[in-house]
């Protein structure tokens, strides 16, 4: 058995998402290419966002740290430290509102 802090995790990731021109910074917690299923921690500074993309399977979005807006079309819905949000079977998009860090939770198609 394997034990990751996504305490420092976190840490360490805003970290380097404040030092980065993006403002984002990604850490695949678990699982990978080889896997259907992966995890993910992004972290992200406020006001940057990653633009519209695809869904790459069934995705939930846990809010480990901050708040978040994820929008899909014309719907949106706002999360903070402790929400789980279900990523839409569409293009979408997440925008920090303040430095946040999630937990993408996907499992591949």
């Amino acid at each position: 058995m394997d034990r990751t802090s996504l305490t420092v995790l976190i840490q360490q990731q805003l970290s380097m998402a404040r030092d980065a021109a993006s403002g984002r910074s990604a850490h695949t917690v678990y699982g990978g290419h080889a896997r259907t299923l992966r995890q993910t921690l992004i972290a992200i500074t406020g006001g940057r966002r990653l633009d519209d993309h695809e869904s790459p399977g069934e995705a939930t979005l846990h809010v480990l740290h901050g708040r978040v807006r994820l929008t899909a079309g014309d719907a949106a819905e706002e999360g903070e430290a402790g929400d789980l949000l279900i990523i839409p079977d569409a293009r979408h998009a997440l925008e920090a509102l303040e430095d946040s860090a999630v937990l993408l939770t996907v499992a591949k198609r």
